[in-house]
Order: structure tokens, then C-alpha cells, then sequence
């Protein structure tokens, strides 16, 4: 039975399969058997979770690192690199429960959804009605990143009849209007969606300059990673009415945000929601698993992450 790191938690169905096919040991298992590091052939994790660059140096025998998520900007991949371990993580099967989250959060935003519920549980409707909310149909939609999850979310909004254009690295001609200068896609749009990868390269990527181009009648909302959001600006804006309101899964420190955020009537906080669903988690634990048998069989991960 091969000796697995495990990095995070799993629901316990998932736990289940794990520790059946793999001897699974934690990080405290190896601060109390330091020897246990020598027989270490993979790490299976959660992409929210970081995976650190000493560990890895300690595990000679480390051959794979096997991430359930999409995102892998937590993973030392330069490290992984230079010793030969593949990276993997688990694409498309999150995709579909994402982009649901998004749209929702995005009409929950739009709607004062939370804000309703709390009106009507308070017994206040008896006294008057609710004030009115703002409309998704007819907004102008900017989607930041165009990657499989964009596209899913590009998608789904077209049905609202939204007019779409996206911002990314590159034009990748497709049926919506790809605009190269950020701030540009911010003053264009009603709407802005962060949904590009983390990491150094995409950090604070909306920054207060985008921001202040959104202005003071539009909405942000990340389903993407917290650090592509410069939190400070976020907060300033919101809190200066520079932007309309917010809906939020990810943050800069997730779960001890900032507090600044409780106090503000225009934002939706979500617990890092995106992928949890007992559908997708299942789906994407069995590709993670799937990755680590592929390898220990054939040499071959499933879906590796591609070297930059």
C-alpha cells in the first residue's frame, strides 16, 4: 500500500476511499515520525490549501502531487519541476457547479436576495413593501479570465440577455468582444466578473484603478481566487459607494476575513462555495484519486497540470 501526504480535509465519504486504497499519513504525522517522510510517494490536497516548499524538500521519494481543485497556485510547481513530481489537478468537473454559483450569486446580488429574506423574517412587509432592485437583463457584462470556467459562466449569462466581452491574455476569437485594456472592460461594463486563475502573476490584477473604472453603478463579483482582488481598494470602494456592491466566494486570508466586510449592506459573502456541491466534490475527489492510480500504474497522470 503506497504512503500518501494528505494536505486538508475531505467530506468523510471521500476520507473513506482515500484511507481504503492508501496509507494516508498528515503533516503532524510526520512531526512525530520524521521517517515517515522517506516513504511519501504522493500528496493528495485541496487547492485552498497550501502546499509548502519545505515539505516537499523533506519527501525524497515524492513522485506526484494531486490537487482536488482547478486552481494550483498553491503548489510550489518551480520545486516540482526541478525533482521530476507531477502536478495534477481536476478540470471541467468543477466547471458546471462554479459558473451556477457565480450566476446566483450574481442575481442574489442584483435582487437583494439576502437582504429580502432578512425583510421578511423581521415582519417588516407588513409595514411596506420592499424596495425595489436592479435587473441582470440588459446589463453590460465584463468576464475577467476566459478559461474553461469563463466560458461555462459566458454562457449561462447569455440567456439573460447580457451583452458579453472578456479580458485575458490573449484574443481568443470567440463570439464575445475581448477587450486587452482591463480598465477599459471595467468603465464598459455594469458588471465585472473575476474568474482568471491566482497566483503572482494575476495578483491584485483588479486593483483600484479598475475599480474606480467600474464605478460607483457597478458590480464585482470573484469566484475566482481572493488574491486577484486588491482586498483594500475592494473595501475602500465599497465602503465610499465607488462601486454599486459586491458578491464574494473568495478572499484574501479565507476563513478569517476581514471584518470590515460584515458591516457593509452591499456585498454577498460566501464561504469559498464554488465547487461545493456533493456532485462535484465527489466528482472531483475520484479524478484526484484517479491521477494518483494513474500515475503509480502507468507513469501517466490523467489531467497534469501543463508546465508554464
Amino acid at each position: 500500500m503506497k504512503t500518501v501526504l494528505q494536505i486538508g480535509g475531505f467530506a468523510p465519504e471521500i476520507q473513506a476511499r482515500i484511507d481504503a486504497e492508501f496509507r494516508c499519513v498528515g503533516l503532524a504525522d510526520l512531526e512525530r515520525e520524521p521517517a515517515l517522510a522517506d516513504e511519501v510517494s504522493a500528496i493528495v490536497t485541496r487547492s485552498n490549501e497550501e502546499v509548502p516548499e519545505d515539505v516537499v524538500r523533506r519527501l525524497p521519494a515524492l513522485e506526484i502531487i494531486a490537487t482536488c481543485g482547478v486552481g494550483y497556485d498553491l503548489i510550489p510547481r518551480l520545486l516540482a519541476a526541478e525533482r521530476g513530481i507531477v502536478v495534477a489537478n481536476t478540470p471541467d468537473v468543477l466547471n458546471a457547479a462554479v459558473a451556477e454559483l457565480c450566476i446566483g450569486s450574481l442575481l442574489a446580488l442584483l435582487r437583494r436576495l439576502p437582504q429580502a429574506d432578512r425583510f421578511v423574517r423581521a415582519g417588516r412587509w407588513s409595514a411596506g413593501a420592499f424596495p425595489l432592485a436592479t435587473s441582470l437583463a440588459g446589463k453590460h457584462v465584463g468576464i475577467v479570465g476566459m478559461g474553461r470556467i469563463g466560458k461555462e459562466i459566458a454562457r449561462r449569462l447569455e440567456t439573460f440577455g447580457v451583452a458579453l466581452a472578456y479580458h485575458g491574455r490573449s484574443d481568443q476569437q470567440l463570439a464575445w468582444r475581448y477587450e486587452a485594456d482591463l480598465p477599459v472592460l471595467a468603465r464598459d461594463s455594469d458588471i465585472l466578473i473575476v474568474a482568471a486563475p491566482g497566483g503572482a502573476e494575476t495578483k491584485h490584477l483588479v486593483d483600484a484603478r479598475v475599480l474606480d473604472a467600474l464605478g460607483p453603478a457597478g458590480y464585482l463579483v470573484n469566484v475566482a481566487r481572493g488574491s486577484l482582488v486588491d482586498e483594500q481598494a475592494l473595501l475602500a470602494a465599497l465602503e465610499r459607494g465607488g462601486i454599486a456592491g459586491a458578491a464574494l466566494d473568495v478572499f484574501d486570508a479565507e476563513p478569517d476575513i476581514d471584518p470590515r466586510f460584515f458591516d457593509l449592506d452591499n456585498v454577498m459573502l460566501t464561504p469559498h462555495l464554488g465547487s461545493a456541491t456533493h456532485e462535484t466534490r465527489a466528482a472531483m475527489a475520484q479524478l484526484m484519486l484517479d491521477n494518483v492510480r494513474s500515475w503509480f500504474r502507468s507513469g501517466r497522470a490523467l489531467t497534469p497540470v501543463k508546465p508554464d
